[in-house]
């Protein structure tokens, strides 16, 4: 569920990117849609309200509002990898809130993806750049919180929190969309976002979350930023900076490393 999620996910980019409005109209208008899919989905579920489901909601809230902007500010390349940096913030709160310690490899991970991000503010970019690249990072911590307080709803509703999400965003994107209108197929880029990479993508994501930890969903998902990049290269001809690409393949190799090595000891010690 988690990978169909992630592949869910990374249409984001291209849709954000082709559609002409303000980035905070988009985002309310998406969110209203994907709200409605989430209440139809889980309508006969009962809800159960707390802090966790407060703060989830908001921290979801944020996060797609930063995301959306700074999609409109940077390339989408430097905003889907720098928002994966939610690993680092994840282990830090999943340690104090979720007792969730984190293992060794991913600890090195983290340390890579640390890295990686670093490596981003090395390209010459504009002050728009600079803004987009610093929202995408703040994209990334409101998803360690959602994903941590989603977590601790294990046991309850947590897809509470992303209604609650998407109707904040929608409040908050509402009086920007009296600014113009995104044109019939614009709409239509919002209705598919609002259904699918949201909606559907979020109805997966709110089952998985409660059969593995803060730490690996947020890792798991991360082969969205594999393919976010790819669409918006493939068909709007968007490509990262040099020491962006070099950013990204430091955390997408670490990522891929996390998994692989335990896989092939796992195997190795079975076979003997």
């Amino acid at each position: 569920m988690l990978a169909v999620t992630a592949v869910l996910w990374s249409t984001s980019g291209i849709g954000i990117k082709w559609i002409e409005w303000n980035p905070m109209a988009i985002a309310g208008a998406r969110s209203a849609i994907a709200a409605i899919v989430i209440w139809a989905a889980f309508r006969h579920s009962p809800v159960c309200w707390n802090k966790a489901s407060f703060y989830g909601g908001v921290a979801y809230a944020v996060m797609m509002l930063t995301f959306v902007s700074a999609n409109k500010l940077t390339t989408a390349a430097n905003v889907i990898l720098l928002q994966y940096t939610c690993p680092i913030f994840v282990a830090i709160l999943g340690v104090i809130f979720l007792n969730e310690k984190p293992g060794l490899y991913d600890l090195v991970t983290i340390s890579f993806v640390g890295g990686g991000m670093v490596l981003f503010f090395q390209d010459q970019m504009s002050a728009g750049g600079l803004a987009g690249n610093l929202l995408a990072i703040v994209s990334g911590m409101s998803m360690a919180v959602m994903a941590v307080s989603m977590r601790l709803q294990k046991e309850g509703s947590p897809f509470g929190s992303v209604l609650l999400g998407n109707v904040l965003t929608f409040l908050c994107g509402l009086p920007f969309m009296f600014e113009g209108s995104p044109g019939v197929g614009g709409w239509t880029a919002i209705v598919a976002l609002g259904c699918i990479q949201i909606g559907l993508s979020y109805v997966l994501y709110s089952i998985a979350i409660k059969y593995v930890t803060a730490l690996e969903a947020s890792i798991i998902t991360m082969i969205e930023p594999i393919l976010n990049p790819l669409w918006v290269f493939l068909l709007l001809g968007e490509g990262p900076g040099l020491w962006s690409l070099i950013g990204g393949s430091v955390i997408l190799l670490a990522i891929a490393a996390r998994y692989i090595i335990p896989a092939i000891k796992s195997q190795a010690a079975t076979s003997g």
